[in-house]
């Protein structure tokens, strides 16, 4: 990421803006007793996650971030230093996989599509995958300068979710702040 999103992700306006939508970005779902997120950056949403679920484990792909994320969280959640297309976790591990406003950061569509196929590899059977994601928009174009921006395109995202294991009717919508919002479950 570049400096000025490094600044707006580590800050205190963030979390607080992170903390408000999160009711809306989880709204109808459960999530279960043992939840991945992956992609927690600076762990606004990790913050969150550990009110609302039982057991939580963060995979996150910069060591910095994953270093600072174990100091701030250890003891109350498991942060993982890795990669979302590669998770170091058993088939049928988690009862949900979460990832909000990160796919985006992923270079490829391709890296996406596998990132997809390792969350429903990690899920339990009845198991869900939410994510929360940027759509184009000037200010998000601005902000992105320098940065990898790969933004998913709600109109193939439910046959891709689909192709990497997930039922057949994902879910796949924007919200009122023209966020995208996805869920997929696995049989």
């Amino acid at each position: 990421m570049n400096l000025m999103h490094r600044r707006l992700c580590s800050s205190a306006d963030w979390a607080t803006k992170v903390a408000d939508r999160m009711p809306g970005d989880l709204a109808e779902v459960d999530l279960g007793d043992d939840v991945l997120e992956i992609g927690p950056g600076y762990g606004a949403t990790t913050a969150v996650l550990l009110g609302w679920v039982p057991r939580l484990t963060a995979v996150e792909v910069d060591e910095a971030s994953a270093e600072r994320l174990d100091a701030e969280y250890r003891g109350r959640a498991t942060i993982v230093h890795g990669d979302g297309t590669a998770l170091p976790f058993d088939d049928g591990r988690f009862s949900a996989v979460v990832c909000f406003t990160m796919l985006h950061h992923v270079p490829s569509r391709a890296l996406q599509d596998a990132l997809f196929a390792e969350a429903a590899r990690v899920l339990r059977p009845g198991g869900v995958f939410r994510g929360v994601d940027s759509q184009l928009s000037l200010r998000f174009r601005v902000l992105h300068i320098g940065d990898t921006m790969v933004v998913v395109d709600p109109g193939t995202l439910p046959a891709r979710l689909t192709t990497a294991g997930f039922d057949d009717a994902p879910e796949v919508g924007l919200m009122p702040d023209t966020r995208l919002r996805f869920t997929a479950r696995k049989s």
